[in-house]
């Protein structure tokens, strides 16, 4: 799994241009347009959050688990609609913010998490962490499964029977890539060095192989009730970030954006890492990854099985 430092590399400088760009409770995840792209990104971003909230049959009073809250779009909803969202994420940055905005957000990993510490929970929801809960050492080991599997028995113990969970992340399109093929040294535009770009954007992290595996993993906890590609509503979401990072240099922020890519220079300089990190955003690596099927995005809800497991 990926680690605090780990992903504090990966989101904490992000998070801060996309506050930027998007505004202080902009979502940093696919979108929803369910093929309607006349929608706004705001729109789109807003329907996703009704439409989760809808199929895990949410009520206000309820309270909700969100495992890799981020900046916290999700908890925030959740709060303006009555109910009680309480978040993790390993991101100490995002906990500050999400606290600063009278948010309950904890820096804990869900692995060290009991699961009665957080009292009654109702749902759970993690949009955009499943992504980082097996690195591509753990992958290598053969551990991949044996890590979702446990991850669906925390989330069994901490909802009550029907309980539903929410889970929505990339995961790989046509094919698992074969790791001994990713290089840096790969030639510019190949799938090769996209994908290596990739691990270094994303450290401590290796995508699922696709919904069935998640299906099959999850099967002694849940039930499988539904699930929706998200495929082509990234690659629609990539676009509209696109947009507006350009315009974020022909506004009024433009001299706060100009300060915090200043405050980047030294790591620029001195980190091989983050100038790949940056070479991945630059170059449009990750909507090439959607546009190649190399790959995929999945929205899926579950239900907890009636009998209780040991």
């Amino acid at each position: 799994m990926a680690n605090q430092q780990e992903i504090e590399a990966c989101y904490d400088w992000f998070d801060q241009f996309q506050i930027m760009c998007l505004g202080e409770y902009s979502d940093v995840t696919c979108a929803f347009f369910d093929g309607n792209f006349s929608k706004t990104l705001q729109q789109a971003q807003r329907d996703k959050h009704k439409w989760v909230l809808n199929n895990i049959n949410f009520k206000p009073g309820q309270r909700i688990l969100d495992i890799g809250c981020g900046r916290g779009p999700m908890l925030k909803v959740i709060q303006d609609r009555g109910g009680k969202g309480i978040g993790l994420t390993l991101s100490s940055w995002q906990a500050r913010y999400c606290q600063g905005k009278g948010l309950d957000a904890r820096l804990q990993d869900y692995k060290t998490a009991d699961p009665k510490q957080f009292g009654r929970i109702d749902s759970v929801v993690s949009i955009g962490a499943l992504e980082h809960f097996c690195s591509i050492e753990e992958f290598r080991k053969g551990k991949q499964e044996e890590i979702y599997r446990n991850f669906f028995k925390f989330c069994y113990d901490v909802l009550p029977k029907g309980g539903r969970l929410y889970l929505h992340m990339m995961v790989w399109g046509k094919k698992v890539p074969n790791l001994n093929e990713i290089s840096l040294g790969a030639p510019e535009g190949s799938d090769e060095l996209i994908l290596a770009r990739a691990t270094k954007f994303y450290p401590g992290s290796w995508l699922p192989s696709g919904k069935n595996q998640l299906i099959q993993c999850a099967k002694p906890y849940f039930d499988f009730i539904t699930s929706n590609n998200g495929r082509l509503d990234y690659i629609e979401t990539l676009s509209r970030w696109s947009s507006a990072t350009r315009k974020l240099y022909t506004t009024t922020k433009v001299v706060q954006a100009a300060i915090a890519a200043a405050r980047l220079l030294p790591r620029y300089l001195t980190s091989s890492d983050f100038r790949t990190q940056i070479a991945f955003l630059t170059n449009g690596d990750q909507t090439e990854c959607f546009v190649r099927e190399i790959m995929s995005h999945e929205r899926m809800f579950f239900e907890k099985r009636g009998v209780d497991k040991e």
